[in-house]
């Protein structure tokens, strides 16, 4: 009877402490990564020329980290120029791209290509390569979307509007866990919507964590009031834009005729 109840004894501690270290191992294996965008809720208003976002939160120690700032997929609809009889540059067409974002900001510890699979890439659409994979155009072979695709990037890229970047990212290590940190310019030029920021946590070329966060970015205001006119009620704004470029006219004319004119 004593030996019974000293197995029982024994079977229970052994079930215990398979549970401690499948826990403790689970832990360990998937970390909490967060991820927290400082402005959250960026206004629009007549003062409005950019802003600031920084992301910040923890990994586990031994990750590569990804940031990705986008918005939902979109369309774009641009003109194609080319030159007409050898002399001329003019608009030889549309080009229509779909499923492509509006913003695109691609942040990493390393080069993505170095810790990151191409199926990986290619799931999670991180990195021009795998953005041109992504999104459609109406052009009639992949040469002719590619040399698109990278005239598309650069306009883009000049408008601050898609970005990539390596090691700007700040790692620091304390508790056992990795701290990180970036600071981003949010350009005036990115239109209202809703943003997500996604961080991957990357590891033996796989994502195997992420975490997000949302940037609002909201006209307020005169803006916003202006903004819903002239798409409800062209006329009205059409009206108010005339008065106004008058007036403005009109005010400049009494300036100059008080200071005795023009020199």
């Amino acid at each position: 009877m004593k030996l019974q109840n000293w197995v029982g004894k024994a079977f229970i501690i052994f079930q215990v402490a398979v549970m401690f270290l499948v826990v403790f191992f689970t832990g360990r294996a998937s970390a909490q990564l967060t991820a927290k965008a400082n402005h959250d809720h960026i206004t629009v208003d007549f003062f409005y020329h950019g802003s600031t976002v920084s992301v910040r939160g923890v990994s586990d120690p031994d990750t590569d980290l990804i940031i990705k700032l986008t918005c939902d997929d979109d369309h774009q609809v641009l003109r194609k120029k080319g030159k007409v009889g050898g002399l001329l540059w003019m608009n030889v067409g549309e080009l229509k791209i779909e499923n492509v974002p509006n913003v695109y900001y691609i942040h990493s510890t390393k080069d993505v290509e170095d810790i990151l699979s191409r199926d990986e890439i290619n799931k999670y659409i991180i990195g021009y390569p795998a953005l041109e994979r992504h999104i459609k155009m109406n052009v009639q072979d992949e040469g002719e979307k590619t040399r698109w695709f990278n005239e598309f990037v650069k306009f883009r890229e000049s408008s601050n509007l898609y970005a990539t970047t390596t090691g700007k990212i700040s790692l620091s290590e304390k508790d056992g866990v990795q701290n990180y940190y970036i600071l981003t310019q949010w350009p005036y030029q990115a239109p209202p919507g809703h943003y997500t920021v996604t961080v991957y946590a990357v590891r033996d070329k796989k994502v195997i964590e992420t975490a997000t966060s949302s940037v609002l970015v909201e006209q307020v205001g005169m803006v916003k009031s202006f903004a819903d006119m002239a798409r409800n009620n062209a006329a009205a704004y059409g009206m108010i834009s005339i008065l106004a470029a008058l007036g403005a006219g009109f005010g400049v004319g009494l300036v100059f005729r008080k200071n005795g004119g023009a020199h």
